[in-house]
């Protein structure tokens, strides 16, 4: 057994190990039709798993350079209990949660024979990372340029950074009942959640058509960045990055020069951004039926529930729209919001962008009134307030083992 023999491997030894046993990340396979290959193939031994698991998240506790959280995750064999087999089996969640103890085998009890360990290392490698989500309002223009060869510096005019944790379950907040929550498994995919989305993403106004609403997430310290040497953080304060802030400066989206030349500490898992008229368009196709745009723009209470699919289809951006009401005229009153799930793409980041951020509807409105030419549709500002990400778990998993390409930085 790993760590019977000679000192405790060290976190970074002990993931190294991991990146030659996983091979099969992305792939699908089925733990238990693999058990009896265990002695030829280490990367389907659940022994081998169960010992990394233990030095690694259980064992290993006091010398981590981190304080982690104390909750443990443990998935289950498919077809354990009826796990994945039987639809009609209620109650049974794809995993279970202990809080840490001493002692794995204690800590889980009976249940090990439940446990596929390969699977429970991997959610927990990713539920102990530490993640930020990044959200901007760019220039469309800015990213076709940079996009056609333009190598010139892009910059956000206003962004909001917040710290978001992994989870194996989905929060679903109901817009219609003062946010109002339930909560139901979302492993293999893990979520990302903004609580508190809408006072956190509340000056995240779409008020041109050029704007583009821009979405990053990046890993960037806990478990899945072990330092080489233990008695070193992962990096030092400077080159950590500020978190849960807004800003309008024109700090410069890059990708990190000191990339390859010494130890990544940042990963970008998730990069992409959407146009103004693609969030209009299906904001439109959710209010066709109350009554005209000007109408909506007069109704700050109807907010939409967007789902946009991810570059290449992978991972799922949940974002709360709503049209921002002209300050101008009466408020004529909150209309009851409804929810409707329009499915979109969202373009790849390659760098970065740039944009009017979060400048009062009115001045929004004022311009569109003010303009000679003519136009179909009257300009609405939207408000999009980022309420989760969804990403399957081996994505993350693989990223954070092999990703070899630099973050992108907001």
């Amino acid at each position: 057994m790993l760590g019977d023999e000679g000192e405790t491997p060290s976190r970074y030894e002990l993931l190294s190990m991991v990146k030659k046993h996983s091979n099969s990340i992305g792939k699908t396979v089925v733990a238990v039709d693999h058990e009896d290959d265990a002695s030829n193939d280490v990367e389907f031994d659940p022994r081998f798993w169960h010992d990394v698991f233990d030095l690694y998240f259980v064992r290993g506790k006091e010398s981590r350079g981190r304080q982690d959280d104390d909750l443990l995750f443990f998935v289950r064999k498919l077809g354990s209990q009826g796990y994945g087999f039987n639809d009609n089996l209620e109650a049974l969640a794809p995993y279970f949660v202990r809080r840490w103890a001493t002692k794995l085998d204690t800590l889980v009890g009976e249940s090990s024979v439940e446990v596929d360990w390969r699977r429970s290392f991997y959610l927990n490698l990713i539920a102990h990372t530490s993640f930020t989500v990044t959200v901007a309002i760019c220039s469309h223009q800015d990213l076709r340029n940079h996009q056609s060869g333009q190598d010139k510096p892009l910059s956000p005019i206003y962004k909001v950074i917040k710290t978001v944790y992994a989870s194996p379950s989905r929060v679903n907040f109901h817009l219609d009942s003062k946010k109002e929550v339930e909560t139901t498994p979302a492993y293999p995919d893990i979520c990302f959640a903004v609580d508190d989305f809408d006072s956190t993403f509340d000056a995240v106004v779409l008020t041109e058509t050029d704007h583009c609403y821009c979405v990053l997430l990046n890993a960037h310290g806990g478990a899945a960045f072990p330092s080489e040497n233990a008695n070193c953080g992962a990096s030092s304060a400077s080159e950590k990055e500020s978190q849960d802030s807004s800003s309008g400066d024109n700090s410069s989206l890059r990708v990190d020069t000191n990339f390859g030349k010494t130890k990544n500490t940042k990963l970008t898992l998730f990069s992409g951004f959407v146009s103004y008229q693609m969030v209009r368009d299906a904001y439109d196709a959710g209010k066709s039926r109350f009554g005209s745009l000007l109408s909506l723009g007069h109704s700050p209470g109807k907010t939409d529930r967007l789902y946009m699919k991810g570059p290449g289809g992978r991972g799922e951006v949940e974002v709360a729209v709503s049209g921002v009401a002209d300050q101008s005229q009466e408020d004529m009153g909150p209309f009851s919001p409804v929810i409707s799930k329009r499915g979109f793409g969202i373009g790849s980041i390659v760098r970065k962008a740039a944009s009017v951020a979060s400048v009062a509807a009115k001045h929004a409105y004022a311009a569109a009134a003010a303009s000679t030419t003519s136009s179909d549709e009257e300009m609405v500002p939207l408000k999009c307030c980022l309420i989760s990400i969804s990403l399957p778990w081996e994505h993350i998993a693989y990223d954070l083992l092999f990703k070899g390409s630099p973050p992108v930085n907001l």
